[in-house]
């Protein structure tokens, strides 16, 4: 029987949605079908601290499985920890507002089955980490709310998108000195992140600490769920940095954390 202190970590990640909505590219075959998926780079990045990827799949009303038929709570505890991928805007109606604009609708599908998912790994003492929308779907469920769209409702803000750069787009962040995050780095007091987001913090959830900002404009890029557990998240897409030749922000410790509260959850 093999040692389970020696068996490699197994760490859940939610899944991305693709719907064939129209009007779209008339690609026929799998393109008509809805996809769930897992980013090649996030599953690189989970597998660079030595654990294995497994993409947890969503079930909807359409869905041949029932929700019934499918525990997520069996994940959670099956799994050591959890990753929110990035992906579509979170649905306005999941923090009690509507859409300012159609294109702005978000997905009402993927939050609700993030937010199950999410809550079952807190429940099982199991750590959760988001990435990009990740963060803001965090922020939602715990009673926060979100800039559905940071050029129109923060005119005055950092450009935190670039549609012709995606990853290749930058700005700077400050750690909040003092924070979990901050520790992780001594005597680093800031750096250079990607920016592939047009939403953001507005309120932040009840309970939670901002561990890291854009200085120009102060909108949340790292926050942390004070007392026990361990659910973070951060505003940028910690698995593009790794293949980008810039100067910018080294996530290996911020990944290695996140490990180690897996590593803690699986002892316990």
């Amino acid at each position: 029987m093999i040692d389970d202190s020696l068996r490699p970590l197994l760490i859940g990640v939610s899944a991305r949605i693709y719907y064939p909505e129209g009007p779209v590219l008339d690609l026929g075959g799998v393109w008509t079908k809805t996809l769930h998926y897992l980013e090649q780079s996030v599953a690189h990045w989970v597998m660079h601290g030595g654990a294995m990827a497994v993409m947890i799949p969503a079930v909807d009303s359409d869905s041949v499985v029932t929700r019934e038929d499918l525990n997520l709570g069996h994940y959670a505890q099956a799994l050591d920890g959890l990753v929110l991928q990035g992906g579509n805007d979170v649905a306005p109606q999941s923090y009690g507002e509507q859409p300012l604009d159609p294109r702005w609708r978000g997905d009402a599908v993927r939050d609700r089955y993030e937010m199950e998912l999410v809550q079952a790994f807190v429940d099982a003492g199991k750590p959760v980490f988001g990435i990009c929308r990740g963060l803001q779907l965090l922020n939602v469920q715990f009673g926060g709310t979100l800039w559905q769209d940071i050029p129109t409702q923060r005119p005055d803000a950092q450009d935190h998108r670039d549609g012709s750069k995606y990853e290749r787009h930058f700005h700077g962040i400050e750690l909040v000195p003092g924070t979990h995050l901050a520790q992780l780095y001594p005597g680093v007091t800031g750096g250079v992140t990607n920016s592939i987001h047009h939403q953001g913090i507005k309120d932040l959830a009840p309970g939670f600490t901002v561990e890291a900002v854009c200085p120009q404009d102060g909108m949340v890029e790292a926050f942390r769920r004070e007392g026990p557990g361990f659910v973070a998240g951060v505003q940028w897409h910690p698995e593009f940095h790794r293949s980008l030749a810039h100067d910018g922000f080294d996530d290996t410790p911020m990944l290695n954390d996140f490990l180690a509260a897996a590593r803690a959850a699986r002892r316990r």
